[in-house]
């Protein structure tokens, strides 16, 4: 077969793609220093900084964060005088990265994708072999930067947008509701509901029993456990019923059988209940994923590393994948026997979906 012959200048700037990619990777892993070193936090509030000031404000080594900062220069992150030799953190930049109580906080994400790293290896054998990989094999990593990250867009949404756009959901919450959330995690949604709606009860379910005894902790320090509870069980394994409210947040697609747990759900559901997915937003097919959705590429990589292979890991494995887009979940909803199935809310990256049993 005669080699194709190759245009050069496309070679020459795929390869400079490639280049901003790996940067991109390495500098994912200089912002989880940053974060965890509170070099971010500290410039901050802190103005212009040499390296040997931003050292002695965060206890740290001046030599390690001369090259932090000479790489956060090189990639954006900060600004250099060289007049002055100091660094600055711009305030939008701040925003960003200092601090998980702005609203543009997006530090929370790095620590997953350093997770990703760490499992390599793992996931390579799985593509060999098929098997899945469950959550709870996932890097420490992982989990925190689940709920920190995610965090952030529940705070933003969850009782301001989400809640609202949902039919009769906020007056049953006021009056005295029972909540069930399904894949819990460590409880962020849960907590966050819990403390707007004091009159209502909450129960969190997950499999992952490190996750239910750090969202039991939270919920002591947020002074939510007299109406918030959490415990280890699985999706179609609990056994409450007349339930007015049952969510799935971010957890949905990493289910194996995902048409038994909401089916299991609908039982458990009151004649009048409510089945809330939050799941994350795209397009029902991949072509108008890919240009539509901004965070497709990130997607694709969490789906690919974490929830294919939990789904792959239990029962059925259907592995509906992070980007399933709503009508791919309609189907399953329908399937399951859902009678009213709709949209509620959506934002930059998350689709609210509403179905009644």
């Amino acid at each position: 077969m005669t080699a194709p012959t190759l245009n050069m200048d496309k070679v020459g700037a795929f390869a400079q793609q490639i280049g901003g990619m790996l940067a991109g990777g390495a500098t994912t892993a200089m912002m989880v220093v940053g974060d965890r070193t509170g070099l971010y936090a500290a410039m901050a509030v802190g103005g212009p900084l040499t390296p040997a000031q931003l050292a002695a404000e965060t206890g740290t080594a001046e030599r390690y964060v001369r090259e932090w900062l000479s790489q956060q220069a090189a990639v954006g992150i900060v600004t250099y005088d060289p007049e002055a030799g100091t660094f600055t953190l711009p305030p939008e930049h701040a925003a960003v990265l200092a601090s998980d109580d702005s609203p543009a906080a997006m530090i929370g994400a790095a620590p997953l994708i350093s997770g990703m790293h760490r499992r390599t290896d793992q996931l390579v054998e799985a593509f060999r072999t098929g098997a899945g990989i469950p959550w709870a094999e996932q890097d420490p990593a992982t989990f925190e930067s689940t709920e920190r990250f995610f965090r952030v867009g529940y705070r933003n949404s969850l009782l301001a947008e989400w809640v609202p756009a949902l039919d009769g959901v906020d007056e049953k919450l006021r009056s005295g509701a029972k909540v069930l959330d399904i894949g819990c995690g460590r409880g962020a949604p849960l907590l966050l509901l819990a403390q707007a709606y004091p009159a209502s009860q909450f129960v969190g379910y997950d499999v992952h029993p490190e996750s239910i005894e750090t969202a039991t902790e939270r919920a002591a320090e947020a002074g939510v456990s007299d109406r918030v509870r959490f415990a280890v069980d699985f999706c179609q394994g609990y056994q409450d019923r007349d339930v007015d409210v049952i969510t799935f947040f971010d957890a949905f697609h990493d289910l194996g059988d995902p048409v038994g747990a909401a089916s299991h759900a609908r039982r458990s559901l009151a004649d009048d209940g409510t089945l809330v997915l939050v799941e994350p937003l795209a397009a029902d097919d991949l072509a108008t994923t890919l240009v539509t959705i901004p965070m497709a590429a990130l997607g694709f990589a969490a789906s690919t590393f974490m929830c294919t292979p939990n789904s792959l890991s239990q029962p059925v494995g259907l592995a509906l994948g992070a980007q399933a887009g709503e009508a791919r979940l309609r189907e399953v909803l329908t399937e399951a026997g859902y009678r009213s199935i709709r949209r509620a809310a959506e934002n930059d990256f998350n689709m609210v979906i509403e179905a009644r049993p």
